[in-house]
């Protein structure tokens, strides 16, 4: 897993070039900036309540579809954000942060062949398809097969020791059984 500290791609795909250029110049700025104590909040993969990860959102929809496939090993590992525990950070910061970076992600960062399978199974949907590596940029495009085959996870300890952070869903294991499939239910009836 990855801290505030580790860097980000030094040589992103192609296609991430200039968003990669654009969060560092934006990072660099923020934290840089003076005589305010910028800060810069590195959020995990959003879901939960007006995020894609509820019902009618095109991610959700795409897993009961199949069309979300694992891709190659899967063992890109990915770290989320219920968007409950996204806005309780952004406030913590704001009473308490300092300048630097802080990674607003949950306790536990996943393999895309772990997390994927799983909320399929939560959603009571068939279980992801698998497609080989080399097939991957066709069926879902460089930045995806980058994200399902070597993403990195990261680390939430900086924010929950330094702005006394605490957590409603400290997992996205816990969250995709009972939150979110309570929010799912919800919006059913």
């Amino acid at each position: 897993m990855k801290d505030e500290d580790a860097p980000l791609d030094p040589s992103p795909l192609a296609t991430a070039v200039q968003s990669m250029a654009a969060i560092r110049h934006l990072e660099e700025t923020v934290v840089g900036a003076e005589p305010i104590e910028g800060i810069a909040l590195r959020y995990g993969g959003f879901y939960g309540p007006g995020t894609s990860l509820v019902e009618g959102g095109e991610h959700v929809e795409w897993i009961r579809k199949r069309k979300f496939p694992i891709v190659g090993s899967g063992a890109g590992i990915w770290s989320f954000a219920h968007i409950d525990d996204a806005a309780g950070a952004t406030l913590a910061t704001i009473e308490r942060g300092r300048r630097g970076l802080y990674n607003i992600v949950d306790d536990e960062p996943a393999a895309t062949s772990e997390w994927l399978p799983y909320l399929a199974h939560a959603l009571g949907a068939k279980p992801p398809r698998h497609v080989p590596e080399w097939l991957g940029p066709i069926v879902a495009g460089e930045q995806l097969v980058s994200m399902m085959t070597e993403a990195r996870g990261a680390s939430n300890a900086k924010a929950k020791r330094e702005l006394g952070w605490k957590l409603v869903y400290p997992s996205w294991r816990e969250s995709f059984v009972n939150g979110l499939t309570d929010e799912l239910n919800r919006s059913a009836a």
